[in-house]
């Protein structure tokens, strides 16, 4: 019975020592505020007209890392024309990778062309200063549809050839399944079939260049 005092001690030791342990604390993380700001711009609305194209910045405003801008342009015609490329300038950083989506769109009336708002967005650090940043609108762009090219672009491509003395001539024929399609009936021998594809089909004939520029103090 001696022998069984010592062990019996040391056991009751032992569970006293666990019994009293006492659990980790748990640190939860903190959000500072600071860091996720939400801002409103205070200027106006602001109208710009490049080219003789007409864009204006109806508001912007920063909601922690994103910024959004409400941005309406008049449409050239009735093809689904939308923000081709735009990009948000601040402290020597330019963010060129943007989201948008359709706000509102006013068909042509009257004599007076259309007009559609859309809202972009940029993902920006919360810590950045944006009290002298600039929203540039670069280009709006409408990708043709099949029949589009036949009945609205053509022409367009057409005269510009013409006027560059590119001896390229477009024709709308019929494909395999019917379908009207532009295509290239002649060319240049010098010119390759890609080359010329290259220039008939090149973005500029269905994209209105800027830039509109628009300068937002949306806070530190």
């Amino acid at each position: 019975m001696k022998r069984l005092v010592p062990v019996l001690v040391f056991l009751a030791i032992l569970v006293s020592a666990c019994g009293t342990k006492q659990p980790p604390q748990v640190v939860l993380p903190t959000i500072d505020a600071v860091s996720y700001p939400t801002v409103q711009a205070s200027q106006p609305v602001s109208d710009q007209n490049v080219g003789g194209f007409d864009v204006s910045l109806q508001r912007a405003w920063r909601d922690g890392k994103t910024v959004y801008a409400d941005v309406c342009f008049a449409l050239p015609d009735d093809s689904n024309w939308t923000i081709w490329s735009a990009d948000f300038d601040y402290s020597g950083q330019s963010i060129t990778d943007f989201s948008a989506s359709r706000l509102s769109i006013q068909n042509a009336s009257n004599g007076q062309p259309g007009k559609r708002c859309d809202q972009i967005s940029f993902y920006v650090p919360p810590d950045a200063d944006l009290s002298s940043a600039s929203l540039v609108i670069e280009s709006i762009g409408a990708y043709p549809t099949q029949d589009e090219y036949c009945s609205l672009y053509m022409p367009k491509i057409q005269q510009a050839l013409d006027q560059r003395n590119i001896a390229i001539v477009l024709d709308c024929k019929a494909n395999a399944n019917g379908v009207m399609t532009m295509q290239i009936v002649s060319k240049p021998a010098s010119m390759s079939e890609v080359d010329a594809e290259k220039i008939v089909y090149s973005d500029e004939f269905y994209t209105v260049k800027g830039p509109w520029t628009f300068a937002v103090n949306l806070g530190q």
